[in-house]
């Protein structure tokens, strides 16, 4: 049996530490920690649901994080 893929590394980071920050901080911010593909969308916005490792995700209300996911 072969043995299951080692999924890239991400960066250990809380998503909820970026709650509130104004939307381009947080996106500078993520970039800074590693993380390759920063994605910010309005509330309400279909999105699949697959994971990618490496993927932070914000929701962005008046400019505003109002949550994170990672993935």
């Amino acid at each position: 049996m072969a043995s299951l893929p080692t999924p890239p590394s991400q960066p250990d980071d809380a998503a909820d530490s970026y709650v509130g920050l104004a939307a381009d901080a947080a996106e500078r911010q993520a970039r800074s920690r590693g993380w390759d593909t920063v994605r910010a969308v309005p509330p309400g916005t279909f999105l699949t649901m697959e994971f990618r490792h490496g993927r932070i995700n914000f929701q962005v209300e008046d400019d505003t994080v109002t949550r994170c996911w990672l993935g």
